[in-house]
């Protein structure tokens, strides 16, 4: 018995030891993830060990390398394929075929307050993952999505590096409010898009409609854009960087005559051979560096980075340097019921604004004058407007400082199955510095003032709190989904400026501004403003419900109440409705060949509010030279309400042959009570001003996107999609109902306008004389206009333009009638190239150089250089506004070029991917435009981009750049 026993236990021994190391043992599984249609391999697929959080992607072929544990099962998961679980058993090699599922094509979207599959959704929302993204040196995240979403047009003339790009989402949405999306960051209503690094960010979604936006209220009138942030997930520990260097190379350049031309055409010869704008410019490198940290548990996830970006522009002692932190940290407890969100992220920015006038006076400084006299003073001419572009560069400072913080934390807990709880808080603070200083020795501005300093600061912050609960809730067939919810946002908003001049030198610049003469008794007394605004407030109740029949039928409703302090006391609230409806089509009717198909419809009220504080109540002034007259400058207006925008959208989502997959809508746009300041009866309205709402405006436009899922040429696999957009804007309502406007400026035309607007016509008319001939010899070559109305009578002064008989007719239109953006994404085994077309078609720009320029006055030539055209009219001396100058400027851009390249790390235990690319941006443009940037125009920088004042090319445009980029991406 004794024996039996002890060989029983060593049985039992060697069977434990046996199990417990085959339960550790671990095997290497390899294979390849290809697409069920067509065999082609496909990238970026989930391989999970069931139960676990150990996984890893497929390759760029389809490849994938995964150890796990035996009797393990995998999962196979990509949005647009059926999902697919394999077991391993002993297999060492596993190749998996997915099949396409139209039905999975409906990922989940970020809408308001909550998400939706996307085939559930019945308003026009595009959703971009960072995949999709615009490529290169990328500084601005707007530009992330330029020439991507049908409809929303970005434009950033010239590239300036300190320049926010312009968004216009549908054409123009108002003409006295806020004419920006909304942007919302992880939720956070208001947040700062520059407080975000591109390389941060994992998607975009962009609500354009008034159905989708209306939750948002009075500030979705704009579209809104909803930013999601990367974050952490469960899973080992993940480093990645990413980083490239940048070189800018200016691209076009005004064309002007050369030493020798100018000289012929009797300009004064000073002696030397000088290339302004090549003096002024520079090959502007940059150099970016993105290191991020990422891991989580089966509970907790975090992820961290930090951005630096030194970035050079092309106009000399333009640029910046700029640190950015962000981190976040998700935690869930309490059996998966409670989840904690924290995130925090930090800017701090230093810039070189420099002096765009350099580029200007580059253009038109005497191109045989030296640089420098023999003593080394800077050469200057006692001229009008016209001064030394290099000394503006060297002898002046422009600078500036923007730091800026956010944190929001976010606290949702599950109730019930069905009900959950949510709060989210957050806070943002902006501290923006701008310093500059103009030498006493400096002919552009600071000669007349011995030196004139400027210093301007801004604090800003805002606290936003929202609460909201939603239910959901399955009835049989229906399906149902019910928000409703309560938000407070408060900002405050302070600045000071001061301007003084007279200084013994400018050793310390803008920081002696206290010693200024101007400060002095009997002294030309300091320009000093100050703002302090109130509490700006915005409290908002706002519910929505989501329903679904049958997975086939959709239907949405949501409305908003809001309240702002910005507003009359009489009108402080208005309410938001909006309703969506969509149908499965495809579900209830067979086509051959479409796998999807969705119509839908949308109507909704946004609302709009004006970006300054007090315009509802009275405002006073004082003349800083005589402090004791009080001004009152303009009356209240107690009964100042929201301006309103009605849109009703009508849409189609499809996917033909599972290849070809796209969206078409259509919408038109009522935008009413615009917040506009205007003159009143004195007799009533004692200052003569106030702030009412007047105005109305019609838009209308089509919007198509079409996507098209692997083309097979070989082993090259394409995908190609085109967007396009076409929209216009009616003037429908207006307290003057035709009038000028523009300023094309000085020398000589400060009182020429070149727009008009007028009710019941369309916006961005481009309006002027037209151009006829030069009059004869021995007339000095004046102008002469053509008289289109054949009276006999020429009445093309500027004074004239609204005359009944005037010879004035329209030059030209400001906005594009079509927008169109064209990508083409090609694999080929390891290799990866994507190639952007973007470009607009049916504006014309008013090319300002040539219009004060071109014409070769026999006295400005002696010291002004020309712009050299073949546009150019021989004789012309008279620089006059006229058709002359208003030029088509149609283009089509290669926006950006990417060639990038995978190395394969099948082996590796240090690295997850390595990338290498290179990027061109801006390769080439197609225009027959002779300006420097063909991109149109929709405000004017002159006057605070008044969207009424549009299609003028301005001297001050910042060169068009090109850009070269090589870069790697590594994950460890």
């Amino acid at each position: 018995m004794t024996k039996l026993y002890l060989l029983v236990r060593r049985c039992l021994t060697v069977a434990l030891i046996f199990g417990t190391l085959t339960s550790f043992a671990q095997q290497t599984v390899t294979g390849k993830v290809t697409a069920a249609d067509d065999g082609s391999g496909i990238p970026g697929v989930n391989v999970l060990e069931k139960g676990t959080t150990n996984g890893t992607v497929s390759d760029t072929e389809g490849n994938f390398r995964i150890s796990v544990g035996a009797n393990a099962t995998l999962v196979f998961s990509f949005v647009g394929y059926a999902s697919q679980e394999v077991a391993v058993g002993g297999q060492s090699v596993v190749n998996v075929s997915l099949q396409s599922d139209v039905t999975a094509l409906s990922e989940v979207v970020v809408v308001g307050y909550g998400s939706q599959d996307k085939k559930e959704i019945t308003g026009s929302v595009v959703s971009l993952s960072s995949e999709q993204f615009n490529r290169g040196n990328v500084n601005d995240p707007r530009q992330l999505l330029q020439g991507k979403v049908p409809g929303l047009s970005i434009y950033n003339r010239g590239g300036n590096p300190n320049s926010s790009a312009t968004f216009r989402l549908r054409g123009i949405s108002t003409i006295g409010s806020n004419s920006q999306p909304l942007i919302v960051i992880d939720g956070v209503l208001g947040a700062s898009l520059d407080n975000v690094d591109p390389n941060d960010i994992e998607s975009i979604n962009v609500l354009k409609d008034g159905s989708a936006a209306a939750i948002y209220g009075s500030r979705g009138s704009a579209g809104v854009i909803l930013v999601t942030t990367k974050r952490g997930k469960s899973g080992k520990a993940t480093v990645d960087y990413n980083g490239y260097v940048a070189a800018d190379q200016v691209a076009r350049r005004q064309p002007v005559m050369t030493g020798s031309e100018y000289v012929a055409a009797g300009g004064n010869d000073l002696g030397a051979v000088t290339d302004w704008q090549d003096e002024v410019t520079q090959t502007g490198v940059s150099n970016v560096h993105n290191i991020a940290i990422a891991s989580g548990t089966q509970t907790t996830s975090f992820r961290a980075s930090v951005n630096y970006r030194s970035v050079n522009g092309i106009l000399r002692k333009s640029g910046f340097d700029q640190v950015n932190l962000r981190a976040n940290i998700s935690h869930t407890a309490l059996n998966n019921k409670l989840k904690l969100d924290f995130g925090i992220s930090s800017t701090d920015r230093k810039s070189d604004f420099s002096f765009n006038e350099a580029l200007r006076y580059a253009v038109l400084f005497n191109p045989t004058a030296p640089i420098r006299f023999e003593n080394g003073d800077f050469y200057q001419a006692i001229l009008f407007d016209n001064f030394n572009p290099v000394a503006i560069l060297e002898q002046n400072i422009n600078e500036g400082k923007r730091k800026t913080i956010n944190y929001n934390a976010r606290v949702d807990y599950s109730l019930t199955d069905n009900f959950t709880l949510t709060a989210n808080f957050a806070r943002q603070f902006e501290n923006n510095f701008n310093g500059a200083y103009f030498s006493k020795n400096s002919f552009f501005v600071g000669l007349n003032r011995k030196g004139l300093a400027r210093r301007f600061t801004s604090e800003s912050d805002f606290t936003l709190f929202e609460g909201w609960g939603t239910y959901q809730k399955e009835f049989g067939k229906l399906n149902f989904d019910l928000t409703a919810g309560y938000s407070f946002q408060q900002d405050n908003y302070e600045e000071i400026f001061i301007e003084a001049g007279g200084f013994q030198n400018d050793r310390l610049g803008y920081n002696q501004i206290e010693q200024a003469a101007d400060f002095a008794p009997g002294g030309n007394r300091p320009n000093i403003n100050s703002t302090q605004n109130p509490d700006n407030r915005i409290i908002a109740f706002f519910g929505r419900l989501n329903m679904t029949f049958d997975k086939g039928i959709y239907f949405n409703a949501s409305v908003r109440r809001e309240g702002s302090t910005k507003l009359g006391e009489n009108n402080q609230w208005g309410v938001f409705p909006a309703f969506g409806l969509g149908i499965d089509i495809s579900k209830y009717v067979s086509i051959p060949n479409v796998d999807a198909l969705k119509f839908r419809a949308g109507f909704g009220i946004t609302g709009s509010l004006p970006t300054q504080s007090g315009l509802a109540q009275d405002l006073y002034t004082f003349d800083r030279y005589n402090q004791t007259a009080l001004n009152f400058a303009r009356n209240a207006n107690p009964d100042l309400k929201w301006e309103q925008k009605e849109e009703t959208n009508i849409g189609l989502d499809f996917t033909i042959a599972g290849k070809l997959s796209g969206s078409a809508d259509f919408f038109i746009r009522n935008i009413n009570d615009f917040i506009l300041e205007r003159v009143v009866d004195q007799a009533v309205f004692v200052s003569g001003r106030r702030f009412e709402n007047v105005g109305a405006l019609q838009s209308k436009g089509f919007e198509l996107a079409l996507n098209y899922n692997a083309i097979n040429l070989g082993q090259i696999k394409w995908n190609p999609g085109i967007v396009l957009s076409t929209n216009s804007t009616e003037l429908t309502e207006y307290f003057n109902t035709r009038f000028v406007t523009g300023n094309f400026g000085s020398p000589g035309q400060n009182d020429t306008p070149f727009n008009i607007v007028e009710v019941g016509q369309k916006l961005g008319t481009i309006w002027g004389p037209v151009f006829e001939r030069v009059q004869p010899d021995g007339v000095n070559g004046k102008v002469v206009f053509k008289d289109l109305n054949g009276d006999g009578l020429i009445k093309g002064d500027a004074s004239q333009a609204l005359l009944p008989d005037a010879d004035f007719k329209e030059l030209g239109k400001a906005f594009p009638t079509v927008e169109l953006g064209w990508t083409n994404q090609m694999n080929f085994k390891n290799w990866d190239v994507n190639v952007f077309f973007r470009g607009a078609f049916g504006h014309s720009l008013i090319n300002q150089f040539r219009g004060f320029y071109e014409p070769i006055d026999p006295g400005a030539i002696k010291s002004y250089n020309r712009i050299k055209t073949d546009k150019a009219v021989d004789g012309l001396t008279e620089a006059k506004f006229s058709s002359l100058y208003v030029e088509k400027a149609d283009f089509l851009k290669l926006d950006n070029i990417t060639l990038g390249y995978t190395v394969k790390l099948p082996n590796s235990n240090s690295f997850r991917n390595i990338r290498l690319y290179t990027t061109v941006q801006n390769a080439f443009v197609i225009t027959k435009y002779t300006g420097i940037d063909p991109e149109p125009v929709f405000g004017d920088t002159e006057d605070n981009n008044n969207p009424l004042i549009t299609g003028v090319d301005r001297r001050s445009t910042y060169f068009f750049a090109r850009t070269f980029t090589l870069g790697v991406n590594v994950g460890f």
